[in-house]
């Protein structure tokens, strides 16, 4: 039985044991069993979901578990899940419930996870909503392949590109000033309108070196580091200065790397590397799936 149809049927039993989930259907209570990882400040609820008992339609679910103040609180929410080809498939959401593109922290996340988990020793292939995808890890540092580029747009004032998830870049100076919060809200939705688009500002160091700060759309605020986000930052400067692969961003959270190379106008061989660790895990009782 799933909680989706636990949630929903009216049962008049009062408490049971139904695949590890401990269930009290009079106040129809789940206590769900949850990891919290982070990659550079980026923070995640991981649910192992191979058994296919989260409720995976639950918008207000899991912007509650992602909550702050009143759940567990993540810039998002992972689902682990089985997948007929490859070692697992990952499931994101953004911290407003909904679904969303691929998130480069995430990805790395949650191949730090599967290790836990005995899914997978030192390498993974997994299926997310871009596409396959590779990855290593080694000493805690999570390698993972993204998705090639075959197109930047420079309209001088800022570059776009897609990285599995859509990123404005756009170079100030003083960004550790700088207003990230007002500056990429405008933008996100002022350029973008309602589908919007990530933003990161960013201000080279030295060559084959970044600081960079990133407005997400889904957290609708600054978060401490975006993997697609460092990715695109990387890419855009390749394009502008042509600098060297690897790069090395520093964000509020710690430091990341981008390799690439660079093939017939393309982008290709594309890895996000940095840490991924496990913050602590627990279980959280849900009321009513929400």
């Amino acid at each position: 039985m799933k909680l989706t149809k636990i949630f929903n049927d009216s049962l008049t039993a009062k408490k049971t044991l139904i695949n590890g989930y401990i269930c009290d259907f009079k106040t129809i209570k789940v206590n769900l069993k949850f990891y919290k990882y982070q990659g550079t400040g980026n923070d995640f609820v991981m649910i192992d979901n191979r058994d296919e008992q989260f409720p995976k339609e639950d918008t207000n679910l899991v912007a509650k578990l992602c909550h702050r103040r009143f759940g567990i609180g993540a810039d998002g929410l992972i689902l682990l899940e089985n997948h007929p080809q490859y070692d697992f498939q990952m499931v994101y959401y953004n911290s407003d419930g909904n679904t969303s593109t691929m998130c480069g922290n995430g990805g790395r996340c949650l191949v730090a996870f599967a290790k836990q988990l005995g899914v997978i020793d030192a390498s993974a292939t997994f299926m997310a909503v871009d596409g396959l995808h590779n990855a290593t890890v080694v000493d805690g540092l999570v390698k993972l392949q993204m998705t090639d580029v075959d197109k930047i747009v420079d309209n001088q004032a800022y570059l776009f590109a897609d990285t599995g998830s859509p990123h404005h870049v756009q170079f100030v100076k003083e960004l550790e000033d700088f207003n990230v919060f007002e500056e990429g809200r405008r933008i996100r939705y002022g350029i973008y309108g309602q589908a919007g688009s990530n933003v990161n500002f960013i201000c080279e160091n030295s060559k084959g070196s970044l600081s960079i700060r990133t407005y997400e759309r889904g957290v609708e605020d600054e978060t401490y580091s975006c993997g697609t986000g460092a990715t695109a930052a990387a890419i855009c400067l390749h394009s502008r200065s042509g600098a060297s692969s690897p790069i090395v961003l520093h964000t509020k959270g710690g430091d990341l790397r981008v390799h690439f190379s660079y093939e017939d106008k393309a982008y290709k061989e594309v890895y996000l590397e940095g840490p991924a660790q496990l913050v602590f895990e627990g279980s959280i009782s849900i009321e009513n799936g929400s």
